[in-house]
């Protein structure tokens, strides 16, 4: 998807404030109707369609893009909410250039596939613009109460889907709004104009839905307590602890995590006053990184290199956000390891010793060499926070769950970022937490009628 073209800072200068309230504008600007379906009359409409197999929600790709191109924007956003809840996000946030886009059958045959984000995004932003009733409705009361840890994707997808079941939900929320990484780990230039929240109170539009924001687990919130007083307890708290870099130095200021430096990112109404070196490293080799990195140089950082212990290759960002981060001045420097920040105090650069394959392992070698840098950004991967979860099963950091998405512990169900479902994304966690209330509503229907 082409992005507009933006404001980099050089020659000592910083950006005025207009100018970095340009650069964090909508990444994608949307489709005009014209444009929509222009777009849309190019979908072949494949039979067994590879974009379907290729979204982790199994949204009908081709149903909704030809609802689209025939008028029907009620009926195409409802055929997406119907699969993914969080249609919305996703059409802004997914990485669709490898999943529904980079299966796109047209990419063989006109070079470049169909607009499957933009034109999803398209269809759900006109029906939550136009307002009025939910679109879906919820079943007859069930008079069953189901516990919900976290307010990301996962957790508000499995509330949404219980209570389209009947079920009532409270969503516990550590953080004072709900979204998760929508709402505060994704870079502001993909969540405009407040997107989370207005999705989020589309989405409990359906009723039945109650969020207590303050809520943490291992806090003010027991998980035994949950499972005596609630008749199922879902658990979709994602990774919330960043990995610790062990180097020297890492304490110094200036040195932060980057999802930190993201979350005031979005959090500020006025963007020119985050504060931003004019040297900036940022550590790491995914999606993260990228937002960190792209933010940096956009906020007005001169100097902005993302550094990876690994080849260009292996990193988890996408060709296209590595692609993003070149065209906004993000100088790369792959295969080197972080091994000591220096400075006095504060930090005034980072050491880093070259590293290479041998055998299939990674090896540091003694060559080494520094970057200065007053800012540097650690984005090496976020953990599960295990404090809080005494009595389930955890392998490899993540919480074991069995294929109806339940813990170790009966009537404990997981979902998200928490568990090895599949890629960490927003459109993966949608999923698990839909398929786990759909689990729970069938075992408590067993309940019920005394079978199990």
């Amino acid at each position: 998807m082409a992005t507009k073209r933006i404001n980099i800072s050089g020659g000592g200068d910083r950006l005025s404030a207009a100018a970095i309230a340009e650069n964090f504008g909508d990444l994608h600007p949307p489709l005009s109707v014209a444009q929509a379906v222009v777009d849309a009359a190019r979908c072949i409409y494949c039979y067994d369609a590879p974009c379907v197999a290729a979204c982790p929600t199994g949204i009908n790709i081709p149903t909704f893009i030809h609802q689209i191109r025939s008028g029907n924007l009620d009926g195409s956003a409802r055929t997406i909410l119907s699969a993914n809840i969080m249609g919305g996000t996703c059409a802004r946030a997914c990485p669709t250039e490898v999943l529904c886009e980079g299966a796109c059958v047209v990419n063989h045959t006109e070079g470049a596939p169909v607009k499957i984000g933009l034109l999803q995004r398209h269809a759900v932003d006109h029906l939550m613009a136009k307002g009025g009733e939910h679109p879906f409705k919820r079943a007859q009361e069930s008079g069953l109460r189901l516990a919900v840890i976290g307010a990301g994707p996962a957790g508000l997808s499995f509330a949404h889907r219980a209570s389209m079941l009947g079920h009532k939900a409270t969503v516990f929320e550590r953080d004072e709004k709900p979204g998760g990484l929508n709402e505060y780990g994704l870079a502001a230039y993909k969540m405009v104009d407040d997107f989370a929240q207005r999705e989020v109170a589309f989405l409990l539009g359906i009723g039945g839905i109650d969020i207590k924001t303050g809520k943490a687990l291992g806090e003010n919130l027991a998980l035994d307590d949950l499972r005596k007083e609630y008749d199922a307890v879902f658990i979709g708290a994602g990774l919330t602890r960043p990995a610790r870099l062990y180097a020297p130095g890492v304490k110094f200021k200036g040195v932060r995590d980057a999802l930190d430096f993201i979350n005031e990112i979005r959090r500020a109404r006025d963007k020119s006053k985050v504060a931003v070196g004019r040297d900036v490293v940022v550590i790491g080799g995914g999606n993260t990184a990228i937002d960190a990195a792209v933010q940096a140089k956009r906020l007005g950082a001169e100097n902005v290199a993302l550094v990876y212990r690994r080849g260009q290759e292996q990193m988890s960002a996408t060709a296209w956000e590595q692609g993003l981060a070149s065209s906004n001045g993000v100088v790369f420097r792959h295969w080197s390891a972080p091994i000591a920040f220096t400075g006095e105090g504060a930090v005034a650069s980072v050491e880093f010793a070259r590293t290479r394959l041998a055998g299939g392992k990674l090896v540091v070698t003694d060559e080494t060499y520094a970057l200065p840098c007053d800012m540097a950004l650690i984005a090496i991967g976020q953990e599960l926070d295990q404090r809080a979860l005494a009595g389930l099963a955890v392998e490899r950091g993540k919480v074991v769950v069995d294929a109806t998405y339940q813990t170790s512990l009966p009537g404990v169900y997981a979902g998200g970022d928490c568990i090895a479902s599949g890629e960490d994304l927003t459109v993966q966690a949608v999923e698990d937490g839909k398929r786990a209330a759909i689990a729970v509503d069938a075992a408590l229907a067993k309940r019920r009628k005394g079978i199990a």
